[in-house]
């Protein structure tokens, strides 16, 4: 017990000892102070019991502060009873209900310290239901307090499973209401959570992270959650914990950041993003060799080439290869003796090793290994190999929402993910995965390419035309657009391209013609979507804004925001921007002519829902003048 909880109940106990005193002292009302009396004595015991037990802080704090009333109360009552005087009886007339009262208060305090030392006794594994102790009179106004300090009190005090128990009991309570959530927060919730997430069982893990996750409902909650050091609990489950309780934690993390972006750089620095894409990559890139980095693919040749030219250079190798080396030392052919491979290795180690240590500011994706370390890492990569794949799915799609979470607006994170293999790791999951797996990977890219979209250094460092990540991620998103069917893919994939506008070459032509079909699309989101994405392609901040606008019209697209323009309604708007910034590249084009762009932009000029926007004082008057100008040369 803290000498806090002790200080509590020192004046309550007084208090009871003294109103057992004066009562006895009475001349007046003599039964009813007697009664009064054995209620106190009693009291008196049941608080002096609580003295001995290590009491659960919260609840205590506030029985006690009501038991403190009820026996000052208690206290005046039988003040008044001790003179018996005529005067005295005449102006101190007690009513005879208040004797009643005053015992049933004395009664639901005596309740109330009962019921606080059951829930902070440990109870036996024996006990099917320790984390239930029924109403205590305190909490009658805001019954579900009860609940919340049993199931908290649970996860202080009872065995493992009662634990696991009581946290799953929680997760029901946060789930149904925001309300709930925030009073097991305020009532000293989350450091049991903690705990049973960083000792418990595997279950109980589970139970413990999903209820973290859901406790984080708003700003203040995540908040808290990270000052109690939620970041760094998350991070050592996504270490060393078992698969099925980080798949839990990532999406706890996902819940977090998508609630609170402010905890998303607290994730960063305790490498969150790190162990996400480690999840991601597993099993993922090295299976599809078509995806593979030639500059990081470490063959037995190259060992050999990297021994024989000088013992102190270092080579790029990423973590998969290393391992294959070490599971597979017979796989060359030019060494027939497993000691002379075994001896390149080792050679060949201790140079990364050495590159490391002289290198130990920079961020390389390099990790160079140590023998100590060599069978711990193998077995825990056998452990995570035998896992269900659903478990795998599963953690692979919790970790491509953390990711995406974590990315939303944050550059720093973007540049983390884009320099390791998560470009890749997210290409063939758009190719290979399904459900949750494949839409999660392209809402992270759609999050990362807006970024890009306002950062220029990421932009040409994560998606330069030459990077095989770059061309892996637009191969994926093109066959979503060229496949053309509503689902949650298409959306993200169109707002990609959009983001990417600036990256693509003049030749790059195969782009425009899929977004251009989508402006037929019947679902209105698809089709305002793509007109945003066509207008960042031929938009004046675009440098090659006039190739991709002859692009467009080759495609058919003016035909398409011709009818927008008049029928839109939703995206009238933005498909009559479009059009204005088209006509003004490429005014002396005959396809404008022969669809009568001239005539809707001269329509659209007396429309006033539409000139209202700011975005077309300029451009709808510049464009006009310049169809007038060319179309009239033509005439």
């Amino acid at each position: 017990m803290t000498d806090g909880t002790k200080q509590i109940l020192a004046k309550p106990i007084q208090l009871a000892d003294q109103v057992s005193k004066l009562a006895a002292d009475a001349q007046t009302n003599k039964q009813d102070c007697y009664e009064l009396k054995l209620k106190a004595e009693k009291l008196a015991a049941v608080l002096r019991q609580a003295a001995r037990v290590d009491l659960y802080e919260r609840p205590a704090r506030r029985i006690m502060d009501d038991t403190e009333q009820v026996l000052g109360k208690a206290l005046t009552l039988v003040d008044k009873c001790l003179h018996s005087g005529l005067m005295h009886r005449l102006f101190s007339i007690i009513p005879g209900a208040a004797f009643t009262k005053m015992g049933i208060q004395i009664d639901n305090s005596i309740a109330d310290v009962h019921w606080l030392i059951r829930v902070s006794t440990p109870a036996g594994e024996d006990d099917d239901d320790d984390h239930f102790h029924g109403l205590c009179p305190i909490a009658q106004n805001e019954p579900i307090l009860t609940l919340i300090w049993g199931n908290i009190a649970a996860l202080h005090t009872g065995h493992p499973d009662a634990r696991s128990e009581a946290a799953a009991a929680l997760i029901s309570l946060a789930r149904d209401n925001q309300h709930f959530a925030q009073l097991i927060i305020t009532e000293d919730g989350v450091p049991p959570l903690l705990r049973l997430l960083k000792e418990g069982k595997a279950e109980a893990q589970e139970n413990a992270a999903r209820a973290l996750g859901l406790l984080g409902r708003d700003p203040e909650s995540v908040d808290f959650l990270v000052g109690a050091n939620a970041c760094t609990a998350f991070a050592k489950v996504l270490k060393d914990g078992p698969m099925k309780v980080q798949a839990v934690v990532a999406w706890a993390v996902a819940e977090l950041a998508s609630n609170n972006p402010k905890c998303q750089d607290v994730f960063a620095q305790n490498n969150v993003v790190r162990l996400l894409v480690g999840h991601l990559a597993f099993e993922t890139v090295q299976e599809h060799s078509k995806y593979a980095i030639p500059s990081k693919a470490m063959s037995i040749h190259t060992v050999v080439l990297a021994t024989n030219t000088a013992a102190a250079s270092a080579f790029p190798a990423d973590d998969a290869s290393e391992q294959a080396l070490f599971r597979n030392p017979h796989a060359d052919g030019g060494l027939s003796k497993s000691s002379q491979f075994h001896s390149v290795v080792q050679s060949t180690v201790a140079s990364a090793k050495l590159a490391h240590q002289n290198n130990a500011g920079s961020s390389s994706a390099t990790v160079p290994w140590k023998t100590q370390q060599h069978s711990t890492l193998v077995s825990g990569h056998r452990a995570r190999e035998m896992e269900d794949p659903s478990t795998k799915a599963n953690m692979k799609a919790m970790a491509a929402k953390a990711l995406w979470q974590l990315a939303k607006g944050n550059a720093d994170i973007c540049r983390n993910i884009t320099e390791s293999r998560a470009l890749l790791c997210f290409a063939v999951l758009l190719e290979k995965g399904t459900g949750d797996v494949r839409y999660n990977s392209a809402m992270a890219l759609m999050e990362i390419t807006r970024v890009a979209e306002h950062n220029a250094d990421l932009r040409k460092s994560a998606f330069k035309p030459n990077s095989p990540a770059a061309k892996a991620v637009i191969d994926q998103f093109l066959q979503i657009l060229e496949e053309g069917e509503y689902n949650d893919l298409l959306i993200p994939s169109i707002t990609a391209f959009g983001c990417l506008s600036r990256t693509f070459r003049a030749t790059e032509t195969r782009i425009i013609a899929p977004l251009v079909r989508l402006l037929d699309e019947k679902d209105v989101a698809v089709m305002r979507e793509a007109v945003v994405a066509l207008t960042k392609f031929a938009c004046t901040e675009n440098y090659l804004h006039v190739s991709h606008s002859q692009a467009m019209i080759e495609a058919g697209g003016a035909r398409h925001l011709i009818q927008l323009v008049y029928l839109g309604e939703q995206v009238q708007t933005e498909a009559l921007i479009l059009l204005c910034y088209i006509a003004k590249h490429v005014p002396d084009s005959h396809e404008l002519a022969e669809t009568e762009v001239l005539s809707a932009l001269s329509w659209a000029s007396k429309q006033q829902h539409l000139v209202q926007d700011q975005r077309l004082d300029e451009l709808l008057p510049e464009a006009k003048s310049r169809l007038e100008l060319y179309q009239s040369r033509r005439v």
